[in-house]
């Protein structure tokens, strides 16, 4: 079989899980982290330098490279794993996402939405069956249905709207399928509504996707909100699925995630952060534009590998980003590309020795300062 899920360990305290999700691109052991390359690249990173840090999946945006060059385009030239030279797992985001950040670009209908092109103005109109399309043409291992993904803070009628809107898109993007190499992911919405979350999810299990996601969380609400939502809807999606929390996140959302049984997670954070000088540590959170680093020989991370930890103090790193030399972004994201993926490793291994529970309390001691 190309795609198979198969749980390796449930923690007994909680609803922490490790699995192996099989692709015909290689196996990502869950729970993952997949950086984002949104247009066939991880900013600033080559597609080695993201496997040396221990990335097994990463992702692609529909929407933008269906803008540029052109799904017809990569198609033509082998496909998005040989387009960007990655040859690992690729998930590609359906461009339901672009529905909430370019609210002001785009028009939404049952029948599609049509969006005015950020690049230079043009109309793109994007459907269900079109997104379909577009993504087998770029040959990623996982699809994404497109979906509705409406800001957190809208009213209950609007959510219901979206969720209405989402299930029907849902229905025909399965329709629409024709690859058998390729699984399809759908995605639940509702917002903080729990009954919507719920009827959404209901109407979606009853159509057997290969995998499921949440959807329409970080974009707005508070930390809190989002772990009552991600407790109370996980149970409503399949045991024998991949669970993915899109969008998500910082390493402390992460961990709470996982404790309420998540097994996928993105996000821009650990390359966008990079480039702007902040570091992630296992002792916290670095600022290497701050003065205190300018003589300072310590690596970013003493518990960590990466390359530039091995190699660069803070204050060289510092002195590049003082500089505006290009390396210092770099080397930045490099690290805090490897400190997700460490992370990642760390928390599969607690989940698979028993330790969960554990070790969360001690890595919120060590990272987040809390006792």
């Amino acid at each position: 079989m190309s795609f198979q899920f198969e749980i390796l360990h449930l923690d007994a305290l909680s609803s922490a899980r490790c699995a192996r999700f099989s692709t015909p691109h290689g196996t990502v052991e869950t729970p993952a982290f997949m950086p984002v390359g949104t247009q066939a690249t991880v900013k600033g990173i080559s597609p080695q330098q993201v496997e040396q840090v221990g990335a097994k999946m990463i992702l692609a945006n529909t929407y933008h490279l269906a803008l540029r060059p052109g799904s017809e385009i990569i198609s033509s030239l082998g496909g998005l794993h040989r387009f960007m030279g990655w040859n690992g797992p690729i998930l590609t985001d359906s461009g339901g996402f672009q529905i909430f950040s370019l609210e002001s670009e785009r028009t939404i209908t049952d029948r599609s939405v049509v969006f005015r092109s950020h690049i230079d103005g043009s109309v793109f109109d994007l459907s269900p069956e079109r997104a379909i399309t577009i993504q087998e043409e770029l040959g990623a291992d996982v699809m994404m249905c497109l979906d509705h993904c409406p800001a957190a803070d809208l009213p209950a009628v609007e959510q219901a709207d979206a969720v209405r809107r989402t299930v029907i898109w849902a229905q025909r993007c399965a329709r629409a399928k024709r690859r058998t190499d390729q699984a399809l992911f759908t995605i639940v919405q509702g917002g903080l509504h729990k009954q919507l979350r719920s009827d959404c999810a209901e109407a979606l299990v009853d159509m057997d996707f290969s995998g499921y996601a949440l959807g329409g969380l970080s974009v707005g609400e508070t930390p809190e909100q989002m772990y009552e939502i991600v407790e109370f809807t996980t149970p409503l999606l399949p045991q024998n699925k991949p669970r993915y929390l899109m969008g998500v996140g910082r390493p402390q959302d992460i961990v709470e995630a996982v404790d309420r049984g998540m097994d996928l997670f993105d996000c821009v954070m650990p390359t966008r952060n990079g480039r702007n000088a902040m570091a992630f540590t296992s002792s916290g959170n670095l600022r290497l534009r701050n003065r205190c680093h300018r003589d300072d020989d310590r690596p970013l991370d003493s518990q960590c590998n990466c390359m530039t930890c091995r190699t660069f103090s803070r204050a060289y790193l510092r002195h590049l980003f003082q500089a505006g030399e290009m390396l210092g972004p770099i080397l930045l994201s490099i690290h805090n590309l490897a400190f997700y993926q460490q992370l990642m490793r760390n928390i599969r291994s607690a989940i698979g020795q028993g330790l969960w529970r554990e070790w969360c309390r001690q890595w919120k001691k060590d990272y987040l300062g809390l006792e």
